[in-house]
């Protein structure tokens, strides 16, 4: 091919195009033109990329033709309709796609806690090996550290700090479920093992009921957005292991896409038991009241799951994002 000629023949389309991109508002036919030279444009390029590379001209039709391409397919931007679509319908319909795997995950976990409660409960001697004596009467007398917990700090800090903290847990069960989902087990063990320490040493002084009364205001919300995100976490791992009719690249692209969204959503899910926990625990009102306010919000978050999710699980929606904004898991021409 003799570039000269192909360059003279063709300049006077390239020209125009780019006039045309030039301009901020387009007529009818001049957005068909556009839309025709761009095509154009697109096999010029292919063809002196095949036949007479010439870096200068490749460079310069290159420009035009991604120009064009982003002015012909535009450019999505994130609206406050993508946040609404999110929380009512992504959000809970992953949850409730993941539910075979976190509702057992928490059932197995309570079960775990009680039984670590119960052996710290009654074996003085593991109650020894965690603390002094003096140590652990400080820790559960009427006034210890485990009531001067919630009231420590001022609520609004306290929340945050509580937040920041449940938050790095949630995410860490998330990310870490790729390796198999071994490293969320233990940090789920870790969690089980510090509720079961706390049941354990407050039953053995006979106040299981006033740390129950502490911790089931926030910890039911708390608890369940932890095992949301252990329970996707293993989920995670398992298609590792077993991606299904899916190839295992594709398979990891759609379920660590699902995470990333469910992590943006229980973060707001622990924003809320934060708050619960900064304002509602350390307060003077009665238990009785605290812990309604627990399972008020406890019994909203299923609902929100169940039904909203539910509904949009059926419809089709998992969570991943939509088909025109994921990238093309086949060749696609430019």
């Amino acid at each position: 091919m003799d570039l000269d000629v192909f360059v003279t023949a063709h300049r006077a389309e390239w020209d125009r195009l780019d006039t045309l991109l030039r301009r901020r508002r387009l007529t009818g036919a001049e957005a068909d033109e556009l839309v025709a030279l761009y095509q154009r444009a697109a096999t010029h390029l292919s063809l002196i990329q095949s036949s007479a590379p010439d870096p200068q001209l490749t460079g310069r039709l290159s420009q035009l033709v991604a120009r064009a391409r982003s002015a012909v397919t535009g450019t999505r931007r994130a609206s406050w309709r993508d946040v609404t679509d999110f929380l009512a319908y992504g959000f809970p319909a992953a949850v409730y796609r993941s539910r075979r795997w976190w509702i057992p995950t928490a059932l197995l976990s309570t079960l775990v806690a009680a039984l670590l409660g119960w052996w710290v409960g009654a074996n003085p001697e593991v109650q020894a090996s965690l603390a002094a004596p003096a140590e652990l009467r400080e820790m559960t007398r009427p006034g210890g550290e485990y009531e001067t917990y919630y009231s420590s700090h001022p609520a609004a800090s306290f929340a945050a700090q509580v937040w920041t903290n449940n938050a790095q847990a949630a995410a860490l069960c998330l990310i870490l479920g790729v390796f198999l989902g071994l490293p969320v087990l233990w940090v789920l063990f870790l969690n089980m093992l510090n509720l079961g320490i706390g049941i354990g040493l407050m039953a053995s002084a006979g106040r299981l009921d006033i740390f129950l009364g502490l911790v089931l205001p926030h910890g039911l919300l708390e608890l369940t957005a932890v095992f949301v995100a252990a329970g996707t976490g293993l989920r995670l791992g398992w298609t590792v292991i077993d991606p299904g009719p899916r190839t295992r690249r594709t398979a990891l692209a759609e379920e660590g896409r699902a995470a990333v969204g469910m992590a943006i959503g229980l973060a707001l899910v622990l924003f809320i038991s934060g708050a619960i926990e900064g304002f509602v625990t350390p307060s003077g009102l009665p238990t009785w009241a605290r812990i309604s306010i627990g399972v008020a919000a406890e019994l909203a978050f299923l609902a929100y799951v169940y039904v909203l999710g539910g509904r949009a699980a059926r419809a089709g929606s998992t969570g991943d994002l939509d088909a025109a904004e994921r990238s093309a898991t086949v060749p696609t021409a430019a």
